[in-house]
């Protein structure tokens, strides 16, 4: 599976497997190598999937007549 296509909990599960593989000290280094490539594209793909999660969430409040309005989320500490 290609890692733009992985879920955010399958590339977090891959780059577990990476760290452990790599924290054993068990992989020659061309393949630590590799290894840390992967787990580089799999941050990217894991930091774009949190911000495209981000635009997605709405706030939920309270309008003046006591109904529920949505609203953008707006990140304050900005």
């Amino acid at each position: 599976m290609s890692k733009n296509k992985m879920t955010f909990e399958e590339s977090m599960e891959r780059l577990e497997q990476i760290v452990r593989s790599m924290e054993r000290g068990e992989v020659a280094l061309e393949e630590s190598l590799k290894l840390f490539q992967e787990g580089t594209e799999l941050v990217k793909n894991c930091s774009k999937l949190l911000e495209e999660a981000q635009l997605q969430i709405q706030k939920v409040s309270v309008g003046a007549d006591g109904n529920p309005v949505m609203e953008e989320f707006a990140d304050d500490s900005l």
